[in-house]
């Protein structure tokens, strides 16, 4: 992926960010890792929302969180991209939001259960931040991110919100939103009693695979670019 691309791919994730409800004011933030020089990363800058994200005013930081390039200015959680970024080389998209009904279920402590479609994505775990509420401003605060978040998809950051990562920015963005619709469900599931019977945990791996296969992070990014693309065009 060329800089060009990664500037476009990154508009394009934050208006779908934005449309499918993961954005807090101007509080979120997303980042892709350029593959050529794995120690940058473009980001959305702080004080514009999801959908305001240009060329020109997003930003370019290191691994150590400092801004190197962009006309933006840099948000000062940025340390939890550059420390995931750090152990992660994997992870190719960084993404924080505070959705509402993950916020929720971060809330209560309990466990994300594979009740639904969307949970079964993060079968393989999803593990719990909470060391704090507040904002993670400093590396050491962002390693602590990165340290509970370990080699899973996603973290809940307890009572804030949640860190997401991909292998691309179309994985980071798709599971963001299935992360957030699932909590959803399994609040409902709970407001209700609680669950009932489950389905074996070999029925939940193979959906598990069928539904994590890079393709479909694809599939669905263009699905909803095209929606946000049509959306914006008319407004």
């Amino acid at each position: 992926m060329n800089l060009e691309e990664i500037t476009q791919k990154l508009k394009d994730a934050g208006r779908i960010l934005e449309q499918q409800g993961q954005g807090d004011l101007t509080r979120g933030h997303v980042s892709i890792r350029v593959p050529s020089d794995m120690n940058r990363f473009y980001m959305k800058p702080h004080s514009f929302g999801f959908d305001e994200i240009t060329p020109e005013n997003m930003v370019v930081c290191d691994l150590t969180g400092e801004k190197i390039a962009g006309g933006g200015r840099r948000h000062s959680e940025v340390f939890i991209h550059s420390e995931i970024y750090k152990v992660r080389p994997d992870v190719m998209s960084v993404i924080h939001t505070h959705p509402t009904y993950a916020v929720a279920l971060s809330a209560t402590g309990k466990a994300l259960e594979p009740i639904s479609q969307p949970s079964v994505a993060f079968y393989d775990g999803l593990p719990y931040f909470t060391e704090t509420i507040d904002l993670i401003r400093s590396p050491e605060m962002g390693a602590g991110v990165a340290k509970a978040l370990g080699s899973h998809k996603a973290v809940l950051m307890r009572n804030h919100g949640v860190a997401v990562v991909g292998a691309s920015v179309e994985e980071s963005t798709i599971l963001a939103i299935m992360l957030d619709n699932a909590c959803q469900i399994q609040l409902a599931v709970m407001a209700a009693g609680g669950t009932g019977e489950q389905f074996t945990a070999q029925s939940i791996q193979r959906l598990h695979h069928n539904i994590t296969r890079p393709e479909q992070y694809v599939v669905n990014f263009d699905y909803l670019k095209r929606k946000a693309d049509a959306f914006y065009k008319n407004h």
